[in-house]
């Protein structure tokens, strides 16, 4: 990837919050701070966080003060808050001070902000906007400092460390993945007789047993309740499509030199049309105002979004529900998925004991991803999902292996226009049936194409 220096024009300016409303549920009523989400972790001590080799910045002595900048609210604001306040306890040589910036004016404020030379010493960025912050020259490698502070790469998901290195060099710390998962309503399933004695849905992992499944529901339950809530249009469908076409083994939409639409046809048709058949069929239900309340309100049997609803459902009273990765219809197990990352902005002047300092906090942080998956994000590091803290909280260790499933985008700069100008528009004309699956990958073809090469 071609980096630019950092100049801020005013398409720099305006690059698209899109990715950000993608990431953390653009939806209306999902995300990281969505609709009910009051499983934030108490402020104070916090067991299970723990120090481990690497964690000293070895400053000489010396206290190194460190800003970093947020984009969390709701329960992930307050458990970044918890893990801020339990580092600065554990390490007297570093304190970090956490400004939490309106998710909606983040990227935009540190952009401009790492342009002027006022920015922060840490910050965060999803997976899917690294292209754009290394592309802008806002974001700086980090081997030689991980190999400087003693961070094992090793000891992170590769799955989810390869989607932050580009052009063979690592960008980001990851601190978790929030992938599109599904939830179920046990009550409906256990009336549908579809609820196994181990609490888990009955369902063969083919795309007829998916089907029989849905079949059986809006059959045995009363009219009112939906089959499958999602969303009519734009961020779910799409997942669920991606999820789909990349479980055929789905090529990227765009070529591995970044340069040219490549997306595989038959497999995009295929995964068009057994969702649109779910819509047409009347699994989904048309025109749902807010599918979210339709699954918190118990009248929907199952549903499927972004992890990040694990907190919303935990702090909705008397609601008996169970989360697990989407069903396998096709060949490989995959969904979509995003990821947080601590990253280390570009600084008017490089302080070597800040960066050092600055990556033994965002490796501490994956460290002690317990505290983070309150919410319901899936840890980045694998020994994270072995400690007792996190396998005493319901629900995660469930769909805690769909970290290695994720499918992540291409490091493309044109990844979010692509997907909100091109896919969107044209995946959600197949969904309201005045489309063909073929008609719309012939569509998104030719405008893939377009956009890569404005």
């Amino acid at each position: 990837m071609k980096k630019r220096s950092i100049g801020f024009t005013a398409m720099a300016l305006l690059l698209s919050f899109s990715m950000v409303l993608s990431a953390c549920g653009g939806n209306g009523n999902s995300g990281s701070n969505a609709k009910g989400n009051n499983s934030a972790a108490g402020a104070g001590n916090e067991e299970g966080a723990s120090g481990n080799a690497g964690d000293s910045a070895d400053n000489g002595g010396e206290k190194v003060s460190l800003s970093f900048w947020t984009l969390f609210d709701g329960g992930d604001g307050a458990n970044m808050q918890t893990l801020v306040d339990e580092f600065n306890k554990t390490h007297s040589d570093i304190q970090v001070k956490n400004t939490k910036l309106a998710w909606g004016e983040y990227y935009t404020k540190l952009i401009t902000a790492v342009g002027n030379g006022n920015g922060p010493d840490i910050g965060i960025s999803h997976t899917s906007r690294l292209p754009d912050l290394i592309n802008q020259g806002v974001v700086t490698d980090l081997d030689a400092t991980a190999t400087d502070a003693g961070v094992d790469w090793n000891t992170f998901n590769q799955n989810l460390l390869d989607a932050t290195v580009v052009d063979g060099k690592h960008y980001a710390v990851p601190i978790d993945t929030h992938p599109f998962i599904m939830y179920y309503n046990v009550k409906l399933l256990k009336d549908a007789g579809l609820l196994g004695d181990d609490g888990k849905p009955v369902m063969e992992q083919s795309a007829d047993g998916f089907l029989n499944f849905l079949k059986t529901l809006k059959e045995k339950l009363p009219d009112k309740v939906t089959p499958f809530a999602l969303s009519n249009a734009n961020d779910d469908p799409y997942r669920l499509w991606w999820a789909l076409y990349s479980q055929l083994g789905g090529n990227d939409l765009i070529s591995d030199d970044l340069t040219a639409a490549a997306i595989d046809k038959e497999k995009g048709i295929q995964a068009a049309d057994y969702i649109q058949k779910l819509f047409t069929e009347g699994y989904i239900k048309k025109n749902d105002p807010d599918f979210y309340k339709n699954f918190q309100s118990g009248t929907a049997a199952i549903m499927m979004t972004g992890v990040w609803a694990t907190g919303t459902w935990e702090s909705t009273k008397n609601f008996e529900f169970g989360a697990m990765p989407i069903p396998k219809i096709y060949d490989q197990e995959a969904t979509w998925g995003d990821s947080h990352t601590i990253i280390l902005p570009t600084t008017k002047k490089e302080d070597s004991a800040k960066r050092k300092a600055a990556i033994t906090f965002a490796n501490w942080v994956a460290d002690n991803g317990q505290i983070w998956a309150k919410a319901g994000h899936i840890p980045s590091k694998p020994s994270v999902l072995e400690k007792q803290e996190f396998k005493d909280m319901p629900y995660r260790s469930n769909y805690a292996s769909v970290a290695s499933m994720v499918k992540f985008n291409k490091p493309s700069v044109k990844t979010a226009q692509i997907r909100d100008n091109v896919s969107f528009k044209f995946l959600n004309e197949v969904w309201a049936n005045k489309m063909t699956p073929a008609e719309a990958m012939d569509k998104m073809q030719e405008n893939v194409q377009k956009t890569l090469d404005e």
